[in-house]
């Protein structure tokens, strides 16, 4: 399946084999493992084994994992990640994660990637709800789950195992219903 989301600066496709070296250096930066339960990879085998799971996924087809890059149109750049993993199909939910370098945080490209994503769920899947899990201290993605319109539904105390110790997380949710911003 090919699925090509492009927003004003970005250009969000499935995960192809090219990108295990992008993901491995991203995955391996203590800025982007300091809020992800997987931790830094051991090696690249280790992230290929992971991007060829999420090419696995991306190639089903009725597939329940999307797994996105997301680039930079003008310069042709990967910047990051975004994933949306849909429930039950009864619920029609998803839940989106998203991961993105450092050096291209606070210029609103996870924000702009995610509304793409959203409307993607809502508009092209028919879901009915999206949900996003945050460790409470990352207060950047925090921002940019609030700015798309998402609302914080949940604090849950010691869920996420991260390599400081256990990590409290808030739950956010959007519905198809919900204005989006």
């Amino acid at each position: 399946m090919k699925i090509n989301l492009k927003t004003e600066r970005l250009n969000i496709r499935l995960i192809s084999e090219l990108y295990i070296e992008n993901v491995y250096n991203l995955q391996c930066l203590e800025e982007t493992a300091k809020f992800n339960t997987a931790g830094i990879p051991q090696n690249i085998y280790e992230t290929s084994v992971s991007v060829e799971k999420w090419i696995s996924d991306n190639s089903q087809e009725n597939i329940k994992r999307y797994t996105f890059v997301v680039e930079l149109i003008e310069e042709n750049k990967f910047i990051g990640l975004i994933g949306l993993n849909l429930g039950k199909e009864h619920y029609k939910n998803a839940e989106v994660w998203f991961q993105y370098h450092f050096n291209f945080w606070n210029k609103g490209y996870a924000t702009e990637s995610l509304k793409k994503i959203i409307d993607f769920g809502f508009e092209n899947l028919n879901l009915h709800r999206i949900e996003a899990g945050c460790v409470i201290e990352n207060i950047g993605s925090i921002t940019v789950l609030e700015k798309v319109g998402m609302l914080r539904e949940a604090h849950t105390r010691k869920l996420l195992p991260l390599k400081s110790g256990w990590s409290d997380n808030y739950g956010y949710a959007i519905l198809s219903t919900d204005e989006r911003k």
